[in-house]
């Protein structure tokens, strides 16, 4: 059961991230090397002050102006009726050019580094699936 739960879960993480980067930005045409896509979604900690998880949201929307690797951004609440979020709450989803360029131009950079360490205090729980648009 909770495999299913979780794949469930997970499924309906990914449908959410999918449909709302279809909207803002495309695959890439024919013969372009397809963008690469970053979908985090947070569990904050039941007790995390508003005020904090408002910062958060602010820290990782502000990492596109740090780290020109990231091509866009967008971030949005968990919005779904289906009740099966397994309490992620925050899902963002950042598009860079490949793998590498996550790699090597955004985990590794120091304002990334920095917005780990400001979330640790009040989050439970993080998931991240990355994935290539088609």
């Amino acid at each position: 059961m909770k495999r299913i739960l979780f794949t469930s879960t997970l499924a309906a993480a990914l449908a959410a991230a999918i449909f709302m980067t279809s909207n803002n930005v495309t695959a890439a045409p024919e013969g372009a090397p397809a963008p690469y896509r970053h979908v985090v979604l947070f569990k904050f900690k039941a007790d995390a002050p508003k005020e904090k998880v408002a910062e958060v949201v602010k820290a990782f929307a502000g990492l596109k102006e740090k780290l020109p690797a990231v091509l866009s951004f967008e971030h949005g609440l968990n919005v779904s009726p289906e009740g099966i979020n397994d309490g992620f709450t925050h899902v963002f989803t950042a598009t860079f050019k490949d793998k590498a360029s996550l790699e090597n131009h955004y985990l590794k950079e120091p304002a990334h580094e920095e917005f780990v360490k400001l979330i640790k205090p009040v989050i439970e729980k993080v998931l991240v699936v990355d994935y290539v648009a088609h």
